[in-house]
This record gives C-alpha cells, sequence and structure tokens, in this order.
C-alpha cells in the first residue's frame, strides 16, 4: 500500500544551476544546517558550457556529495521542433519551462518540499521559478545576511573560487546561448568558446518573410555580430558605458568586478533555476 503523500517526510532540495550563488549555498549549508538531509539537483539541457559540468564536480569532490543529473526526456532540439523552430526568449521562455523546471517538477512529484535558492541578502528579485503548491521556497542567505561579498569569502575560503567562465567574461551559468547574454558575451563566447558560438548561430534562422526570422538578439543575426566591424563596435560601446557606470557609481558594481554584463540589474529578470 503507498504511503499517502500528507505522511512522507518533507523533502530537502537544493538545485544548482552551476553558478556562484547556488554554488556558494550549498557550501554554507553544509557549514551551518548539518543536520539537513539535503538533496543536490542539477537539471542539465545538454547545452551547458563545459566549464559548467566542470565546476559541478569539483564541488561534488568538495563536499563529498552526490549531485543528481535530471536529463529532460526530450533535449533543447526536440523542444525546438515542438515549438516549430521558434527560439526561447525572455517573452517566451520554453527552454526554462521545458527543460529545467519540468524535470524538476517531475523529479519532485507531489511531495512536500523546502527549495533552498541562493538569492543573497543584497539582491531584490524573484526570477522564474516553481510555484507548485507543494514546494516552499527559502532563503538561506537572506536569512543569514550573507551578500555578495559574503559569497565571495564562502567560494574563497573553500578553495573552490569561482565558476572559470567568470574569468573570461560571461555573467552567469545556462546554456552557451543563453537568450539573456549581452552582445558582449557573445563577443566573449566567439573568443573563448568559437565551436559553440557557430553551434548557436546555426539554430538561428533569417528569412524575408514576416514573423519567420529566429534569432537570439533581437534585431541581429549572430552571422553579423561576428563581424569585426560590428566587434570592434559592441567592445567600444561597452568600454564606454563600463567607464560611465563606473564614474556614476564611484565603486565597483558586481557586473565590472566580474567582467560581464554592464549592469547586475539587467539581468534581474532571468532564470534563477538556470542562472543562480
Amino acid at each position: 500500500m503507498t504511503e499517502p503523500v500528507e505522511n512522507m517526510p518533507v523533502r530537502h532540495i537544493l538545485c544548482l544551476s552551476g553558478g556562484k550563488d547556488s554554488t556558494a549555498l550549498a557550501i554554507h549549508l553544509r557549514r551551518t544546517r548539518p543536520h539537513l538531509n539535503l538533496e543536490y539537483v542539477f537539471t542539465d539541457t545538454l547545452k551547458e558550457l563545459q566549464e559548467t559540468y566542470d565546476y559541478l564536480n569539483r564541488l561534488e569532490a568538495l563536499l563529498n556529495i552526490k549531485i543528481v543529473r535530471l536529463n529532460a526526456k526530450a533535449g533543447f532540439d526536440h523542444w525546438l521542433t515542438v515549438f516549430g523552430g521558434l527560439l526561447p526568449s525572455p517573452q517566451m521562455r520554453w527552454c526554462t519551462k521545458m527543460l529545467k523546471l519540468k524535470p524538476f517538477e517531475d523529479y519532485i512529484g507531489d511531495q512536500k518540499v523546502i527549495s533552498y535558492v541562493g538569492i543573497r541578502a543584497d539582491e531584490n528579485r524573484t526570477g522564474y521559478i516553481s510555484t507548485k503548491p507543494n514546494i516552499t521556497p527559502t532563503f538561506p542567505f537572506k536569512e543569514d545576511g550573507i551578500d555578495y561579498a559574503g559569497v565571495m569569502k564562502i567560494l574563497n575560503e573553500s578553495g573552490l573560487g569561482l565558476p572559470p567562465y567568470l574569468k573570461w567574461g560571461r555573467s552567469h551559468s545556462g546554456c552557451f546561448f543563453c537568450f539573456f547574454q549581452q552582445p558582449m558575451e557573445w563577443v566573449r563566447l566567439l573568443e573563448n568558446h568559437p565551436e559553440q558560438f557557430e553551434e548557436a548561430m546555426k539554430y538561428e534562422k533569417v528569412s524575408s518573410e514576416p514573423g519567420k526570422t529566429f534569432t537570439w538578439i533581437q534585431g541581429m543575426p549572430l552571422s553579423e555580430l561576428r563581424k569585426p566591424e560590428t566587434i570592434a563596435g559592441i567592445k567600444k560601446r561597452y568600454e564606454e558605458r563600463r567607464l560611465r557606470l563606473k564614474k556614476q557609481r564611484g565603486n565597483k558594481s558586481l557586473a565590472e568586478t566580474l567582467g560581464g554584463l554592464e549592469s547586475e540589474e539587467e539581468t534581474s529578470r532571468a532564470c534563477l533555476i538556470c542562472q543562480l
């Protein structure tokens, strides 16, 4: 006889993205709440950077844990066909829904779950996360007053450090063709992972027929972005804006520190399950 859901123990789950915040949260919870029987989960789209996979492997070794790798039953290419070749976008986030949220929710089922989310004490965002009634989110960084500096301290003291992709200027984890990337991040993807830039470019469709053009960046196919003159313009505008923001703010922003996006606030609408 199957035990009723209401009588089952509450599960404690930390969904990892391969980003700095969820990784730091895993380390923090091990230190401050060792009694938790945490499950560590990563929803794998199979379109992540190799650096993300390597970083997760290092976290497993550091904490001596097992990260459950959830693969969507049908990958990105399948769902791209289902959606008629329509690339995901901020307005149509089918990639997050079908490749991240759905596998995660299927894994949970109807059991009661406390989901640990790595939103920091210095952040004010909600993002795009599951709203299933049996999932209760909790925010340990906010409870413990841990901000960006605190996350950096956790990662540095652990010896793990920051995700490698931050070193070349990508601002977050997630698919290598994530539509939340700014033009400068696409340039850096081209410079550091040209083979994945080429793969992303192959997904685009440019047509003279109305409604038949699908590109990662609205109004600019990657074939145009990769031109030397376009790259030069993007770099020039990026540097001008970086210097302007630095002058306005006095101290360096998070984005300037990481060398990624012009402003972290511009990614505040991004999918937390992908990018924390």
